[in-house]
């Protein structure tokens, strides 16, 4: 069964008084009261006896209500499997999810009536249809009178770059126009938390900065909570508030962006020289990862990757070969450097 279909499975048996204990849940600004995800000790395992793997491993974590977090990790991490037990896809060994107070697993209707994904990019859409026309689909199963929300969908046209092909069927449009329509199925509906996995997929640089932004104000406007997932590290740095990271199935770090960007050292230093030739520049490239040489004039610049503690090394072996540095800056650290250090720690 394709996730689309368990989408529509789940979300078609939503009651209107399911929906009202939606509207009781917000207050006056349309956040929830309680946090949007409470996760505890969950933990699941495949396999049995000395052939079983511990995919998820007693894992807890709570994401506020309002509130953009991205949930990273390497491939066979634990986080696809943590995200379908927080969707009810998956049944845990042990641990207990709940959406917006409810219980996933002991009533998972009344949780879907809070919740939509977009997995595994454009296959959330029916290609047959329309872009207009997933987003009134997804709407309906998600419990909402489309005509109601038209508006809505006219201004998510709008934002996304889509209103030029609302009437195109889906499957004449390109991948990432494709990505962009599954994405804006799941904002069609009135769901309190998305899952958005690899939202920026097969898009353009262009479209992919339009979409990171467009996101981050429409969550902002509708008070959503979103849980993002992506290998992009510029598009978590720049649309989530807080990343958890887990490794071989347990919770490595879990911090704000700046605060993880903050916790790492430096990336790297730029120096600049007029004696970065010959000798020098080979006994720079022989201990230390050198990533650019530009010469510019009498002047030469190198970038070399190294903490703060190997940047003492590095202006030993400067000295040891005459080198007059003429100027050194440093090289920030970004979320990839942050991601990659955790994960190996």
């Amino acid at each position: 069964m394709t996730s689309q279909q368990e989408r529509s499975r789940s979300w078609s048996g939503a009651s209107d008084g399911e929906a009202d204990t939606t509207r009781e849940r917000r207050e006056g600004d349309g956040r929830a009261v309680e946090p949007a995800i409470t996760v505890e000790g969950l933990t699941k395992q495949f396999g049995d006896g000395d052939d079983s793997v511990t995919a998820v491993d007693d894992i807890s974590f709570t994401v506020e209500s309002g509130s953009v977090v991205g949930l990273l990790g390497p491939n066979g991490a634990g986080k696809t499997t943590t995200i379908k037990c927080l969707l009810g896809m998956i049944l845990p060994d042990a641990g207990s999810v709940q959406v917006a107070g409810v219980d996933v697993l002991a009533d998972p209707r009344a949780a879907y009536r809070h919740v939509d994904a977009m997995l595994e990019g454009a296959r959330n859409d029916y290609w047959r249809l329309t872009v207009r026309e997933n987003l009134r689909y997804f709407a309906t199963i998600g419990g909402v009178n489309p005509d109601d929300v038209a508006d809505r969908h006219d201004t998510l046209l709008e934002q996304l770059d889509l209103a030029d092909e609302a009437d195109t069927a889906v499957r004449d449009l390109s991948r990432g126009m494709k990505q962009k329509v599954s994405l804006a199925s799941v904002l069609a509906t009135d769901a309190d938390v998305v899952f958005l996995d690899e939202p920026t997929l097969g898009l353009d640089v262009e479209s992919s900065l339009t979409l990171r932004s467009e996101l981050r104000r429409i969550v902002a406007e509708r008070g959503l909570t979103a849980l993002v997932t992506s290998h992009d590290m510029d598009v978590i740095e720049d649309v989530c508030d807080r990343v958890v990271i887990v490794n071989d199935g347990e919770i490595v770090a879990d911090d704000a962006v700046d605060g993880l960007l903050g916790g790492t050292d430096p990336g790297g230093f730029r120096i600049e020289s007029p004696d970065l030739q010959g000798s020098a520049l080979a006994a720079l490239r022989d201990g230390f990862e050198v990533r650019e040489v530009q010469e510019r004039g009498d002047r030469t610049t190198v970038e070399v990757g190294t903490d703060s503690e190997g940047f003492y090394d590095l202006v030993d072996v400067l000295r040891t070969h005459g080198v007059h540095i003429s100027s050194v800056e440093t090289v920030a650290s970004d979320l990839e450097s942050a991601f990659l250090e955790v994960t190996r720690e």
